[in-house]
């Protein structure tokens, strides 16, 4: 694969400088190259060639990057279990991959059932790091997503699919990392958005600086920018949100890039977070972990690129070999301006969920267009594209509710919320089932409890009454899943379903 031997011809380049910053310890590619040829002898002392998926116990260490360059050199997929999880949910991840090997950096392995690799390796070896010849359409990854069943939901991505992202960012213009740069990864290795904050910059030769488990992510980061003048972040835009107080006091004109993605981004904190930045390019990513990380962007600029819908900055235009489709409830294209669910197509699309055809079935159609097949995914988003072809994002599909027989979308009434607050909070809409099984609306506020009128005057001003939420919930600190996503589901627990009538 093709960006397999990049990425070895970059780490043999750049051996002399840090590939890693790992809780203030820089590791250069050269030690980064005989951890991954450690590693990398004993997989092959010890996997047999047909044994493919291979478990990843997801420590903040070299080891744990290390393990897979290695696989993947050795033309295997890593399977990644986040220590901290539920080890009952680990268990499952396993026992749905049928994996029989788990790589683990830990001192000792809570995951003896396996055949654990210990990847603790102090042993003389010389670096080795010829890629194994591969299939594409063989699996480089699994990401398990939380599934509506309650069983994980997992997500194979191949090699093809990789080369496919690749290719298609490699083809922009406005996006080039240098081997001088220092680049933020704040994500769990779970989570897909981490595959491109380690994977560019080690294609690049840049350096890439981690959050230690347990710290908290956002002072960590707002230390980082601060400390180690970070010149790339790749961020969910929750976590600028926790930045905000923090606003006045950060400049940081040696970043270049900052991307978002995972998550709304609002126009109001896009602005001021833009100020914070004052040489950087911002660009609103978009994408799906069923369609390798990203499928396009928008390039926000705040004073003569901002688009947005609902306060939620446009999502733009699909990137290289991607095709993007707004269709309704029947799978059938809908007209510019009109919302409807958007859909993907292209070679990074994946090849369906891990074992689970009913969900595959519901998620994948195809599609024929001058006279070809076209796969597609149904993402559950909602998008229009307006006349200058933008992709705006409208909600989710399972945020659109039903209040009273209407259908609300909730992201509009957070916006109006948001639009005339004193305070600038989080707010989240939710619908909650009273106690009589009918759907009302809350209005979730992570402050302290302050006065809401003019909030509420506001709303009543712009919305029906049946959009105007009959509940608020004040929340110190919002529940957030692990990959920084505000967690809806608990949030709804916060509001006392006896006052609900």
């Amino acid at each position: 694969m093709k960006f397999v031997k990049k990425l070895q011809e970059s780490i043999l380049k750049y051996l002399d400088h840090n590939a890693l910053c790992i809780n203030n310890t820089f590791y250069t590619y050269k030690d980064f190259a005989v951890e991954i040829s450690r590693i990398r002898n004993a997989i092959s002392n010890t996997v047999d060639d047909d044994e493919k998926l291979i478990g990843l116990v997801t420590n903040d260490d070299i080891q744990t990057y290390a393990s897979i360059i290695a696989l993947w050199l050795e033309g295997k997929a890593y399977v990644p279990v986040n220590p901290s999880s539920p080890i009952e949910r680990n268990h499952k991840i396993f026992e749905l991959t049928e994996t029989k090997y788990v790589l683990d950096s830990s001192v000792d392995s809570i995951y003896q059932e396996y055949s654990v690799i210990s990847t603790l390796i102090d042993k003389d070896v010389s670096i080795n790091l010829k890629d194994k010849k591969v299939d594409g359409n063989d699996i480089a990854y699994i990401l398990f997503t939380s599934g509506t069943t309650g069983l994980p939901k997992g997500v194979p991505i191949t090699f093809n699919n990789i080369e496919a992202l690749v290719r298609a960012i490699d083809a922009e213009p406005e996006f080039n990392l240098l081997p001088s740069d220092r680049c933020l990864q704040m994500f769990e290795l779970t989570f897909d958005f981490s595959v491109v904050t380690y994977l560019f910059p080690f294609l690049s030769g840049a350096c890439i600086y981690t959050i230690p488990k347990g710290a908290i992510k956002y002072f960590y980061v707002f230390k980082l920018i601060k400390e180690q003048k970070l010149t790339v972040l790749t961020m969910v835009p929750s976590i600028i949100n926790y930045l905000r107080p923090y606003f006045a006091e950060i400049n940081a004109p040696d970043v270049r890039y900052c991307s978002f993605g995972g998550g709304a981004l609002h126009s109001d904190i896009a602005k001021e977070w833009s100020d914070c930045l004052p040489n950087c390019k911002i660009f609103n990513y978009y994408g799906p972990t069923e369609f390798t990380v990203y499928s396009g962007f928008y390039p926000y600029h705040k004073e003569n690129h901002q688009k947005s819908h609902n306060g939620i900055i446009a999502i733009g235009t699909p990137q290289k070999d991607t095709k993007y489709l707004v269709v309704d409830e029947n799978n059938s294209e809908v007209q510019i301006g009109v919302t409807g669910e958007l859909c993907l197509a292209g070679p990074q699309i994946t090849p369906g969920y891990w074992k689970n055809e009913e969900r595959n079935a519901k998620s994948f159609f195809i599609k024929n267009e001058d006279g070809k097949d076209i796969r597609y995914y149904k993402t559950g988003d909602l998008c229009f594209k307006d006349e200058d072809h933008d992709f705006l994002y409208v909600g989710r599909a399972d945020f659109q509710v039903k209040i009273r027989g209407y259908r609300v979308e909730l992201a509009e009434i957070e916006f109006h919320a948001k639009a005339n607050a004193q305070k600038k909070v989080n707010m989240v809409a939710l619908d909650i089932i009273n106690n009589l099984g009918n759907a009302e609306l809350g209005l979730a506020i992570e402050s302290d409890p302050f006065d809401t009128s003019n909030i509420f005057d506001h709303m009543k001003a712009k919305m029906p009454d049946y959009m105007i939420p009959m509940h608020v919930q004040f929340v110190k600190e919002f529940p957030h899943s692990i990959n920084g996503k505000i967690n809806r589901k608990e949030l709804k627990t916060y509001f006392d379903i006896n006052e609900l009538k």
